[in-house]
């Protein structure tokens, strides 16, 4: 009886074991993994929120319209949707204000000459009434660089400068600033010469722009539609600068018409002597504002480590586009519904995990920002208004066009990378190793460039937060024939790609967000924004 007790118990302990391996198996098979959690970032899923938030019903989500509204509360029930609670004081927004100022009545003379807003010149920005310009110093292209001086021996103090866009060429079209055909920074930024100019003791500048029919082709939306601006006591951005007006070629050459020479003539030469322009131009300054207000989307996820939680991991990405423009729709399927609508499934991914028990360790903030398209103005709002302190914040990964593959790649499978080296080399090697061991993407670097001409880096929202030492990603697929143009449209998104750019982010993200130290900045800041 005894051996058959031992037999039937030893019998019972195996088939304990097997039972529990096999459940352990089981569960093992089941539980969620890092890699298992980012590959719900579906295609599908993409696909469904872009086109709702891409569609004619949304009006081209123009920052302060009833399209913004509705995308903005489209993105707060989706988050609601998942069991994430409002972070705001109880509300998912974050509403900021902002005013509309309108200078399309502005014109300006010379005697009986009169020039047009638009036409013949423009500006941005200005409280003044009048600029008058009765007092004008040609100083070329008013740089001074090296053994370039344009105001050697010109006296500018109390008078109008005026000077050209561009840098001096040569006959080979080399620079003659940089010695190359690469330009300097002083044709990138007009804002240089401004600068210079007021430190010269300039009362106010005209720049000529040489290139002015194909720039207004750019800017000529966004005069028309009364350019919008942050009503931010902090930063009154009215007054920024010396008084500054932009004129076409056409009117330059008229101010210069008893001078005997004109623009062309005058940039051919291999040496610019500074002109006295004697002119009683006055432009008049008409001036109409309207008040409103617009809202960033806040999806807070609690970090799990009781003292790492406190740190966030930003993940930005603009849900505004430019709305109707002469009566059609600009949907902005890829500018930015594609960062939109990604930054949604990260923040399904992210809450997956944490009610998983994986984590993240440190919090994970989705800012959906407006405004971007008006200047970066809702991400400005909140890194001078944090709801969550800036010196807390880890790192910002933003995601701005990834729907489309530019005329500059034959494959899909890349991804431009712009900013990740700029503040921190860790968070740099942090994103090539993700994308070597998850998603094999060709990371392009192109626009990471400090000469590149496109100035990137400046133009989107993860700026707000590289200003201020944070280090950043920005995450972009290029331009198209299709960029600020009624034709970004959902149909012509390549989801397999999005899912693939998305899920780079995620692995980055989580990465920063559960490594023991927080990212080092260990690279100097470039501060030389546009």
């Amino acid at each position: 009886m005894k051996e058959s007790m031992k037999g039937g118990m030893r019998y019972f302990v195996v088939l304990v074991f097997m039972l529990v391996f096999h459940v352990d198996q089981f569960f093992a098979q089941q539980a969620p993994t890092v890699e298992k959690i980012a590959e719900g970032i579906r295609p599908d899923e993409l696909k469904k929120h872009l086109e709702i938030l891409a569609s004619d019903s949304y009006e081209g989500r123009e920052t302060g319209t009833k399209g913004q509204k509705m995308a903005a509360q489209y993105i707060a029930d989706y988050y609601t949707s998942l069991g994430i609670e409002p972070c705001v004081n109880g509300s998912w927004f974050q509403t900021y204000p902002l005013k509309r100022v309108s200078h399309l009545k502005s014109y300006a003379t010379m005697g009986t000459q009169r020039f047009e807003m638009i036409k013949d010149f423009y500006f941005f920005g200005s409280d003044q009434s009048t600029f008058e310009a009765r007092d004008i110093v040609f100083v070329g292209y008013g740089i001074k660089e090296g053994k370039h001086n344009d105001y050697k021996n010109v006296d500018v103090k109390g008078k109008t400068v005026m000077c050209l866009t561009g840098e001096p060429l040569d006959k080979k079209g080399r620079s003659r600033i940089t010695g190359s055909t690469s330009y300097s920074d002083w044709s990138m930024d007009p804002g240089l010469k401004v600068e210079l100019a007021e430190a010269n003791g300039a009362k106010n500048v005209i720049v000529i722009n040489t290139n002015y029919d194909a720039y207004m082709e750019r800017v000529r939306y966004w005069l028309e539609q009364a350019p919008m601006r942050l009503d931010n006591p902090k930063h009154p951005q009215d007054e920024e600068g010396l008084p500054t007006v932009f004129i076409s070629v056409k009117m330059a050459d008229l101010l210069l018409k008893n001078t005997g020479t004109d623009v062309k003539k005058y940039s051919s030469q291999k040496k610019q002597k500074a002109l006295k322009v004697a002119s009683d131009l006055l432009f008049h300054m008409e001036r109409e504002e309207n008040k409103l207000n617009a809202e960033n989307v806040l999806c807070f996820i609690e970090g799990s480590d009781p003292l790492l939680k406190k740190e966030i991991v930003v993940i930005s990405a603009h849900y505004d586009h430019i709305g109707i423009v002469n009566g059609q729709i600009n949907n902005g399927a890829d500018d930015d519904g594609s960062g939109t609508v990604a930054a949604l499934e990260l923040a399904q991914a992210f809450t997956e995990a944490k009610k998983s028990g994986l984590g993240p360790k440190r919090s994970i903030l989705i800012l959906n920002v407006s405004g971007e398209e008006k200047g970066l103005l809702g991400s400005e709002w909140y890194s001078d208004f944090p709801v969550f302190p800036l010196e807390n914040t880890v790192c910002d990964l933003n995601i701005d066009m990834i729907g489309r593959k530019d005329p500059q790649h034959e494959n899909a499978n890349y991804v431009y990378l712009i900013g990740s080296d700029k503040l921190s080399t860790t968070l740099h090697r942090i994103s090539e190793d993700c994308n070597k061991q998850y998603t094999q993407l060709a990371l392009d670097y192109t626009y990471n460039d400090p000469a590149d001409p496109n100035r990137f880096y400046y133009r989107s929202d993860h700026y707000n937060f590289a200003k201020h030492n944070i280090p950043v990603i920005f995450y972009f697929s290029g331009v198209h024939e299709d960029y600020h143009k009624p034709g970004d449209d959902v149909e012509k998104i390549l989801f397999d790609k999005m899912a693939v750019i998305a899920r780079l982010v995620f692995h980055t993200a989580w990465e920063v967000a559960n490594r023991d130290e927080k990212l080092k900045v260990d690279v100097q800041n470039d501060f030389g924004g546009e």
